[in-house]
């Protein structure tokens, strides 16, 4: 029978499934993210919590220089 392989895209973590085995059950708390990469480009990104989703998603923001934000202290 052949195997699947989900991997948190943060963590790591790694859960395997049978071809046969429902999703939604193996894979339940799990989150999936789609994100559009380019004209007809999808990436597709597993998160095995909120944590790891919000670590994943925090990365993505760019972030502001700190020379920017100590010009404000002057």
């Amino acid at each position: 029978m052949s195997r699947t392989h989900t991997i948190c895209n943060c963590c790591g973590e790694r859960v395997t499934h049978s071809a046969g085995e429902r999703p939604c059950e193996v894979l339940n708390g799990w989150l999936m993210v789609s994100k559009w990469a380019g004209p007809g480009v999808v990436e597709h990104h597993s998160f095995c919590c909120l944590g790891c989703l919000k670590t994943w998603t925090d990365g993505q923001v760019p972030q502001v220089p700190e020379v920017f934000l100590r010009a404000f202290d002057k």
